[in-house]
């Protein structure tokens, strides 16, 4: 899928989750189901990593592009070291790697480790860079035509102020892990979410998605997961346009009001 199809997924992804804690008679503090939305509409874009066009090389100018180039090469070095007889070859790395629910546990823990290591900066790091993609993928007409630094200045005062609230008490600096020194442990959720939303999205796509790697299946260890071929589409599609994005939408909204308790 493309990018602001990807974004609204991961939003709706976490909102679902909002309603679904909250059916459960565990409410999420609402500065925890904004921000997770948020994160996880940006994480939605991040396994893209691999892709030099992709929203996400384009995100943080120069750094993106270069982050892109080294984790195209360095998928493509892992796909030709675990491929086996019946995987295809091919001359990149783009949905490998970062599109298996390895990457996403991996990157999703990572994130954790740092927001509870590396105190208030790192935080403030995570949530930057996740609101900036946020911005590409959720208003991707306006960013486009923005410069980069209103896209990155949006970012930053965002995750400050976010930050702030989450801070308070009660807000949900604390939220789901309570323990002293677990502060924001819970930011790597959404981010696992956000990568596993995005490869499920693509195995919707007639490639498939290697999802399951590196468990194996047949001959194939990079096992292009989806459903029967009759039922995909091709990214940027008038199905992914016209049918999923207002799909995703309306399950956002009713997600969102289910778990701030309008419905």
């Amino acid at each position: 899928m493309m990018g602001p199809a990807h974004s609204l997924s991961g939003a709706a992804a976490w909102l679902g989750v909002g309603a679904a804690t909250a059916a459960a008679g565990h409410p999420m503090p609402w500065p925890v189901l904004v921000v997770g939305a948020l994160i996880c509409a940006g994480a939605a874009l991040a396994p893209d990593l691999d892709h030099k066009a992709a929203t996400i090389s384009r995100a943080f100018g120069p750094i993106s592009r270069a982050l892109c180039e080294i984790v195209d090469k360095l998928s493509y070095a892992v796909y030709k070291a675990t491929r086996k007889p019946g995987d295809a070859r091919r001359t990149g790395g783009h949905r490998t790697l970062t599109h298996t629910w390895l990457w996403a546990v991996l990157i999703g823990g990572g994130a954790s480790a740092v927001a509870v290591l590396g105190g208030r900066w790192a935080v403030l790091g995570l949530l930057f860079v996740h609101m900036v993609l946020a911005v590409e993928g959720l208003l991707w007409r306006a960013a486009r035509v923005s410069s980069d630094v209103l896209v990155w200045l949006l970012g930053a005062t965002s995750a400050w102020i976010l930050a702030g609230v989450l801070d308070q008490p009660g807000n949900g600096a604390n939220w789901l892990f309570d323990a002293p020194g677990q502060e924001y442990l819970w930011l790597g959720l959404p981010i696992v979410l956000g990568a596993l939303v995005h490869d499920i999205g693509d195995a919707l796509t007639v490639s498939g998605c290697p999802i399951l790697w590196p468990i194996p299946i047949g001959r194939k260890r990079w096992y292009p997961v989806g459903p029967p071929k009759a039922i995909r589409f091709r990214a940027g599609s008038w199905v992914e346009l016209k049918v999923l994005m207002p799909l995703f939408m309306l399950l956002g909204g009713v997600g969102g009001a289910a778990a701030l308790g309008v419905i």
